[in-house]
């Protein structure tokens, strides 16, 4: 059993990479729309286009010239450009793994014992109503996703999975994992955890998503929990595109300063999620671990759960779980709030929970005995086997997997329409009407759907 401490700061502003251009540097570039006139003035300074979207009006390119930036933002057909930067998305979260051999098959569909996220959200009533998802594609950006996961596998789509990361050209065995969408390093894999919230099937085994039936499309932006600004455009644009995703999720996300190569960056990430939008998708982040007041962040910017026109999820978990506590609602100890920016709060789990003592708990076959925090924690897939663990990157996966199940009910819906669903059906907690920790409410799964 593999555990990282819980000690110490959650707080973790991710600030921008310094740099200057170097042989080889890519660029993210906007304009207005782009097209024919656009690629010739980067060709023209000395530059190449890897990728680019006329309707959001956003390229990514590659230059080895030292003055390119300077150069092409002087033709005036390019209205704005930048150095693109890693950042680290992710940011700190607490993980804990299962056992495995607490793991048996005719385990209960949803360790119902020990997995408290699908019955906070009522889910289980939505399943009983006929909702789970099915024929609705959710977008999971983020690092590699183990589609060999027994709880996962039969709801990858393999073929449309991507992966956006760039080769470091230093190893080539190190390459091919960065690139290849369904790997990763370590045994946690958060793009793993967060897709079994989401679609974890309902079998005999393991863990249930909230959605069990629905298609996950993998799109990997992230390896190790970093990735370039332009990788994750990509992945919006293409989930939002040709990997026909109904919602996509991005449990991801950084905060920023507002200068000018952030602004052109985060500009450009907000061009691609309201393309996203306009073509159909609803794009759901995560609100950040950084216990931040957002309305009163001044010069400093949190993306992309700021970002256009998709919605941000705070988060919430109980303190005490192994010792009866059903506070689902509680608000997390280290998650983000603010009215300028969470639209709906959703299971996230925490991990404030004193002391170091054990606790045990039963399933249908062998009981489990872990730190009595832990439970407090969201269960779900992980490279390892299942994993608990805790981040606004869990609560995000919680939303879009009931847009989802809302997405199943209503067909033709459109993306306002959906967001707008989402956030009235939920449970309206805090200070009435719109609340800086819960927005519009905790989300109600069975609300969503027969309202």
């Amino acid at each position: 059993m593999s555990m990282f401490s819980k000690a110490g700061a959650v707080a973790c502003t991710v600030l921008l990479a310094a740099g200057t251009a170097q042989a080889g540097e890519r660029y993210v570039l906007t304009a207005s729309t782009w097209g024919k006139l656009q690629a010739a003035n980067v060709a023209a300074a000395g530059g190449k286009v890897r990728f680019a979207h006329a309707g959001a009006g956003v390229a990514v390119v590659e230059s080895s010239n030292p003055q390119f930036l300077s150069q092409v933002l002087a033709s005036g057909a390019i209205k704005g450009g930048a150095l693109d930067v890693e950042v680290d998305w992710t940011g700190p979260m607490r993980t804990f793994d299962l056992e495995a051999n607490a793991v048996n098959p005719g385990d209960d569909r949803y360790f119902a014992t020990i997995q408290w996220a699908p019955q906070a959200v009522k889910a289980p009533q939505a399943w009983a109503a006929g909702y789970d998802g099915e024929g609705v594609r959710v977008a999971v950006i983020d690092g590699g996703i183990f589609d060999a996961h027994p709880d996962l596998g039969a709801n990858v789509d393999t073929v449309a999975a991507r992966s956006f990361v760039a080769p470091l050209g230093v190893d080539p065995a190190v390459d091919a994992c960065r690139m290849a969408w369904n790997c990763d390093t370590g045994t946690f894999w958060h793009g793993t955890h967060v897709s079994g919230i989401i679609a974890a099937v309902d079998n005999d085994l393991g863990v249930v998503g909230i959605a069990p039936k629905a298609t996950i499309v993998p799109v990997k932006a992230l390896h190790s929990g970093t990735g370039s600004f332009g990788a994750v455009i990509q992945a919006i644009l293409y989930a939002a595109s040709a990997g026909n995703a109904d919602i996509i999720n991005m449990s991801l996300g950084a905060v920023l300063p507002r200068n000018d190569g952030a602004s052109v960056l985060t500009s450009a990430l907000n061009r691609a999620v309201n393309t996203a939008g306009r073509l159909g998708a609803l794009v759901v982040s995560s609100a950040g671990n950084d216990a931040l007041d957002l309305d009163h962040l001044g010069n400093y910017i949190m993306t992309p759960a700021e970002s256009g026109n998709g919605l941000a999820v705070s988060s919430t978990g109980p303190m005490g779980f192994a010792y009866g506590a059903t506070n689902f609602a509680r608000f997390s100890s280290y998650s983000n709030w603010g009215t300028s920016m969470v639209t709906v709060a959703a299971p996230g789990g925490d991990f404030a929970y004193p002391g170091e003592e054990l606790c045990t708990l039963p399933t249908t076959t062998n009981p489990v005995t872990i730190p009595c925090w832990a439970f407090d924690m969201v269960l779900s897939t992980s490279r390892a086997g299942y994993t608990w663990s805790a981040g606004t990157s869990m609560s995000a996966p919680a939303a879009s997997a009931v847009a989802a199940l809302i997405k199943q009910r209503f067909p033709n819906i459109s993306v306002g329409e959906l967001k707008n669903r989402l956030a009235q059906s939920a449970d309206d907690l805090g200070k009435p009407g719109v609340d800086p920790y819960y927005g519009r409410g905790f989300i109600n799964a069975y609300r969503a759907v027969t309202r």
